[in-house]
């Protein structure tokens, strides 16, 4: 149950089951402009503005046919790409399952099983445009450990951007506060023209997230594995 409170907000009351940090991530939502605005335009979550926001500064969607979606789930991410790009192929991966999303091709499995990159690569039909990562790893409540399992996620998605993509194509991918490692930002240096870090906007203040951005896969180089 909820009531508005000064300023508007609304106030969830502390139910007899709900511990004090659900009743404050329960409030967040429902004083989130974000998810407002996302039950409003038919988005799956929060997330796709996230995306759309970088879509707007570096024009990642821009002419764009073949793109891939790691961590697809819940599925906000792909819906803007077919919004956006309505003829494109879009091709998911996640753990969780997906709801059906209109000409959004979906696999329910890890994305670093062996067979995982060649399941994606034949569904797009093609060199990707665009490869997407909003993946994180499961938080263990320890900063290190989990700070090293996102970025093995990152490293993952980024070797397999390279191999995929089309040349002059774009990789984005989630990191957490501070940026991708040194090791990663000379990897996609290596293979990028340029690479950069975003907030966008969508992303909460305190959210430790933030985006790598790489774009214009160089054609010259061979792809090897982050160090």
């Amino acid at each position: 149950m909820s009531r508005f409170g000064s300023g508007g907000k609304q106030r969830v009351k502390t139910a007899r089951n709900r511990t004090a940090a659900s009743t404050r991530w329960l409030e967040r939502q429902l004083n989130d402009p974000y998810v407002q605005r996302a039950k409003a335009e038919g988005y799956r979550s929060r997330a796709a503005y996230k995306l759309i926001e970088l879509d707007e500064r570096f024009g990642l969607l821009r002419g764009v046919g073949r793109v891939v979606d790691l961590g697809v789930t819940p599925g906000g991410w792909a819906q803007v790409v077919r919004r956006r790009r309505p003829q494109a192929t879009v091709v998911g991966i996640d753990l969780l399952e997906t709801d059906p999303i209109e000409g959004v091709t979906l696999f329910q499995m890890d994305f670093l099983a062996d067979e995982a990159p060649a399941l994606l690569t034949e569904a797009l039909g093609g060199p990707a445009d665009l490869v997407l990562s909003d993946m994180a790893a499961n938080t263990v409540g320890h900063q290190q450990t989990d700070h090293l399992r996102t970025m093995a996620l990152v490293e993952a998605a980024a070797d397999f951007a390279v191999r995929t993509l089309r040349p002059g194509g774009s990789f984005v991918a989630k990191v957490l506060a501070g940026g991708a490692d040194s090791e990663i930002v000379g990897f996609l240096k290596r293979h990028f023209e340029v690479v950069k870090h975003a907030k966008p906007p969508a992303s909460r203040k305190g959210s430790s997230e933030w985006y790598v951005i790489a774009e214009r896969l160089k054609a010259t180089v061979t792809a090897d594995a982050p160090a």
